[in-house]
């Protein structure tokens, strides 16, 4: 569909065609009108869609909408929000919040890029890792969009130098990863700052469990557009899997991989900051442009990577999860996983670095044994199996590991991609939900699971008052409890029990048992201590040794008498 049919000015739309867009994607054809009819939207698709222009050429729709048809920035003095008054913090009118620092900058990229013919268009990015006194002169006087980060932006609205009270427009760009980074108490906090009459638009790769729960808090009566699912195939993205048969293997296989010429530029993610450190200089030593990139970076350090990568001074960038999302550089042609992601969702972020833009790509998975479970994940939830391929010269000596290719997509249960309950859940022991008989879910072990497919058991089964017979017959002597002989407690005495006190029980008082009589202190030789140089009974004290509370005693050196005869020193001999 052309962007000419989509209802963009003629501003934004000439910003458009000079980016080089003519035709616009699925999920911008569907999301632009309505959101420029200010509904609220649940959107699901998939990373390099075009997802970030399906809420950005909206968002300076509205700018232009309340600036005036002829598109230029209202006077001093005409409106409150644009008019500019020194010392009065106005705040933003559009409000995007990305989860990473490399989105968020991605996002405000495109927005100069779309709105580079409104006169005095004004955007700010709030990051983490960039200095506050830059952010606080972006946040004072008129503003039109801002790109923040949600820790950030929480510090500037509790200092009080952000006001979000004129925000039209509040956008959750990948709100399942926010809620994975532990934002929702963030996200929660910043809506509240915003008015409720607010347009609310969502983005995320599902929308099941917290995420949908959240979209429930903040969207009014919003219209769902899916696109595209994790299931789907990445038609311009060719998948292998390496098996090697320890790191040193993996090494040799790595180095193969980027000593290819059909090789423009590669991503290699590690699963940590520190192997994302150590292979990068290990990379450099053997000649390769790279460097790496990972959250404990600088914002700055992290700007001049990313400006590298884009410029094609790098031709290796070694990357954590944090650049899964935010980084669109069209000459990767290849990702290679070089350690696996913590969660199979990042690996289907991973891949789409490559293949952009129409593109061919190429994403390279090397597995050891020991992350065959992480590859039976990923390959359940993508529902694909990714195909095993060899380098000549480099085969693995030991057996591969055999993983059951996952099931198809229609086996899964309508309420969610992955499980029963749409929490992203598969079955019981990781087996996903198959639908049988009607469509009655099953766990994978072939059960029925809950009570829709639980059949009464007196369909196949007798109850026991009918077919049940005693085990040795009728004459077995069996009983009713009333008729074997109980009786009560107090009447059983044919039994052997007799009271306490018919079974010879004494008192405690009448066995012999004699309180000890105790003798007043004074009449049992007791004497005060300043009139006994020894003990009670006139030994010495604790082994022939003096007493040393009697008011004779000498002083530290001196001679002391005992039953042995003087004694000279103090203490020890």
């Amino acid at each position: 569909m052309s962007f000419e049919t989509l209802g963009l000015s003629p501003t934004v739309l000439q910003a458009v065609k000079d980016a080089g867009y003519e035709n616009a994607t699925e999920v911008q054809a569907q999301a632009i009108p309505a959101a420029i009819a200010n509904k609220d939207l649940m959107v699901s698709s998939r990373t390099g869609s075009g997802k970030t222009a399906a809420f950005i050429l909206p968002a300076l729709e509205k700018i232009l909408a309340a600036r005036g048809d002829n598109g230029k920035r209202r006077q001093d003095g005409e409106g409150p929000v644009q008019g500019r008054v020194r010392g009065v913090i106005y705040g933003p009118k559009i409000l995007v919040l990305a989860p990473t620092r490399e989105l968020a900058m991605q996002v405000a990229k495109a927005a100069q890029t779309y709105g580079r013919f409104i006169p005095g268009l004004k955007v700010a990015t709030v990051l983490g890792g960039m200095p506050y006194p830059l952010q606080i002169r972006q946040l004072t006087g008129p503003l039109d969009i801002l790109i923040a980060t949600p820790g950030r932006l929480i510090d500037h609205i509790q200092s009080g130098k952000c006001v979000l009270a004129n925000v039209e427009m509040l956008v959750l760009d990948e709100a399942d990863r926010m809620l994975d980074m532990g934002f929702i108490d963030d996200i929660n906090l910043i809506a509240g700052n915003t008015p409720a009459e607010r347009q609310t638009v969502m983005f995320s790769a599902t929308f099941a469990g917290h995420v949908g729960r959240l979209a429930q808090q903040l969207l009014k009566d919003p219209e769902r557009i899916e696109v595209a699912s994790h299931t789907d195939t990445h038609e311009n993205i060719e998948q292998r899997l390496h098996w090697a048969d320890n790191p040193h293997h993996k090494d040799q296989l790595l180095e193969a991989i980027l000593a290819q010429p059909e090789l423009d530029q590669a991503v290699v993610f590690t699963s940590t900051q520190r192997d994302a450190d150590w292979l990068a200089e290990r990379l450099a030593e053997i000649g390769h442009a790279v460097a790496p990139l990972h959250g404990a970076m600088p914002q700055g350090k992290r700007n001049r990577v990313l400006m590298g990568l884009r410029r094609g001074d790098l031709k290796v960038l070694v990357a954590t999860d944090v650049a899964a999302r935010g980084i669109d550089v069209p000459t990767i042609s290849h990702v290679i996983n070089y350690g696996l992601p913590m969660k199979a969702e990042d690996y289907v972020h991973r891949i789409g670095r490559t293949g952009r833009a129409g593109r061919q790509g190429l994403a390279i998975t090397l597995g050891l044994r020991d992350d065959v479970s992480m590859i039976r994940r990923i390959q359940q939830f993508t529902t694909q199996t990714i195909p095993v391929s060899h380098i000549a010269g480099l085969e693995p000596k030991t057996q591969e590991p055999r993983i059951f290719p996952p099931r198809p997509a229609g086996s899964f249960d309508d309420r969610g991609p992955r499980g029963h309950f749409g929490g992203g859940r598969p079955g019981f022991g990781n087996k996903p939900f198959r639908r049988e008989d009607g469509g009655r879910p099953f766990h994978g072990g072939g059960k029925p699971f809950g009570d829709r497919g639980f059949q009464p058991r007196n369909d196949g089964f007798q109850p026991r008052q009918e077919g049940f017979q005693p085990r040795g017959g009728e004459d077995r002597g069996f009983q009713p409890r009333d008729n074997r002989g109980f009786a009560p407690r107090g009447d059983r005495g044919d039994r052997g029990f007799a009271p306490r006190e018919e079974r010879g029980f004494q008192p405690r008082e009448d066995r012999g048992f004699q309180p000890r009589e105790f003798a007043p202190r004074e009449d049992r030789g007791f004497q005060p201590r300043g009139d006994r140089p020894f003990n009670a009974g006139g030994k010495p004290a604790f082994g022939g040794k003096p007493s040393f509370g009697g008011g004779d005693r000498p002083a530290f050196g001196g001679e002391r008498r005992g039953p042995g005869g003087p004694r000279k020193g103090g203490f020890g001999r």
